[in-house]
């Protein structure tokens, strides 16, 4: 059974009366955890993606870039999506199962507002409304506002990155501390790891940009302290 059938079968359980709570307990373990991450990025990206009043093409295109859908599952995919934007719960509910589902796992909840960010700007537009959404998803993770805002700062082009912003540290932080909070993104940022937390092989792909944006900050850093 592929990811987008277990998906499915998931979504179509809290359609027929099951709560996200005993929905999002039944996958807790791997490997189901990635079924849970996956119907996290499409509940609440479905619903972010009305927060501007529109669903987009570009919106649903850039859902299928997040998980690199194959042409064999892209059925699958459209059901799971549309299953997700028919649901009656509100995306904070969904957000606070989420929190429940993953809870001090601050890495997962990295790895599923990087997914959102990238679609909210699919259309290359920030909407306010997308900005609320996201900062009330965050809330409710409990995220660290500066991890919150480095992911920000990575997607909303309103001005070059602030290197140290993405890297999460300040011009004030010692070289060395730099050096170690830029392999520990690295290190996180890894396929293997990335994985081995429940994020599932067709999200990886989402995470070459970050590889790119993190060592771009680092050797802009490193020329700065040469």
């Amino acid at each position: 059974m592929s990811i987008w059938a277990r998906i499915s079968d998931a979504i179509s359980a809290l359609a027929s009366g099951e709560s996200l709570t005993e929905v999002f307990e039944k996958l807790r373990a791997p490997p189901e955890r990635s079924v849970a991450f996956t119907i996290a990025v499409i509940a609440l990206g479905a619903k972010m993606a009305k927060a501007d009043g529109q669903v987009t093409r570009d919106e649903v295109t850039a859902f299928r870039e997040v998980f690199q859908i194959s042409a064999q599952d892209e059925a699958g995919a459209a059901k799971v999506f549309n299953l997700a934007r028919k649901d009656a719960a509100g995306f904070e509910e969904y957000a606070q199962s989420i929190r429940n589902l993953f809870r001090e796992d601050h890495s997962c909840y990295c790895d599923l507002m990087e997914g959102l960010f990238h679609i909210a700007m699919a259309d290359g537009t920030f909407h306010p409304n997308e900005d609320v959404f996201l900062e009330r998803v965050a809330e409710i993770f409990e995220m660290d506002p500066a991890k919150f805002q480095a992911i920000k700062t990575r997607f909303v082009p309103d001005s070059a990155p602030d290197p140290y912003t993405v890297l999460g540290v300040t011009p004030d932080t010692p070289m060395p501390e730099i050096r170690q909070a830029w392999r520990q993104l690295v290190r996180r940022t890894h396929p293997d790891a990335m994985m081995a937390r429940g994020v599932p092989q067709e999200a990886i792909k989402m995470a070459e940009k970050k590889m790119i944006d993190v060592n771009q900050a680092w050797e802009t850093i490193s020329r700065k302290a040469a």
